[in-house]
């Protein structure tokens, strides 16, 4: 087992499962797949392979990260589940990690980190930005020009048409997503974190429905 703490971070917020096992600082092992369904049967085969060809044992893990969206509801529960029930399982801390702290992990300068979302929207985050950004969603066609700054990047799914609207460069992230995962928890982990918890930017796509219920005599 190796001396410094492992990190497993993973993330099915997307249309993808990937994980990443970090360890002082360097990946020993990772895997990334492409999908748009599947990822519940996917996971622990995934995470298995990449905890085999590092040659470590559960019991050996420090600390968990997770993807905690936005992004997909379903993925997002999932990976979520699955973090928590390890870290209890484990007696080992679980770091909640957004997916757009995990985009700008890395960067330089004012940065807006960019996601696609349905219906032309995007999930947006600002980092070291002159004006405070939240976490939001916002309609791609009416991306407020106040956002605009001097040397703004953008970076995610949605960075070419937000970078469009407000001037600003593109760049890719600087890690994998799963990989900018674990780092960011690698830095969290001994701080006692709360355990992750979903970050939903946008309502369910399910809504109850109009017609009334049955009487029930």
């Amino acid at each position: 087992m190796p001396s410094d703490p492992l990190i497993l971070g993973f993330d099915t917020s997307a249309a993808h499962c990937a994980a990443a096992l970090l360890c002082g600082g360097r990946i020993l092992a990772s895997a990334h797949e492409e999908m748009k369904r599947g990822q519940a049967e996917r996971l622990f085969p995934l995470l298995e392979g990449v905890l085999a060809e590092a040659g470590v044992a559960w019991s050996d893990l420090s600390a968990i990260g997770v993807g905690i969206g936005p992004g997909n509801f379903t993925g997002i529960r999932l990976s979520v589940s699955a973090a928590r029930g390890l870290a209890l399982a484990r007696a080992i801390p679980a770091v909640g990690v957004s997916s757009l702290d995990a985009l700008a992990h890395g960067a330089n300068g004012p940065t807006l980190t960019c996601l696609a979302a349905p219906r032309d929207h995007a999930y947006i985050a600002g980092h070291r930005m002159a004006k405070a950004v939240a976490p939001s969603l916002v309609s791609i066609a009416d991306i407020p020009a106040s956002l605009a700054e001097p040397d703004l990047t953008c970076i995610g799914s949605a960075s070419a048409p937000v970078a469009a609207a407000l001037g600003a460069a593109e760049a890719v992230p600087a890690y994998p997503t799963a990989e900018a995962i674990a780092r960011i928890a690698a830095g969290r982990w001994q701080d006692t974190p709360d355990r992750p918890a979903p970050l939903y930017l946008k309502p369910a796509d399910a809504a109850p429905a109009r017609d009334a219920a049955p009487v029930i005599l």
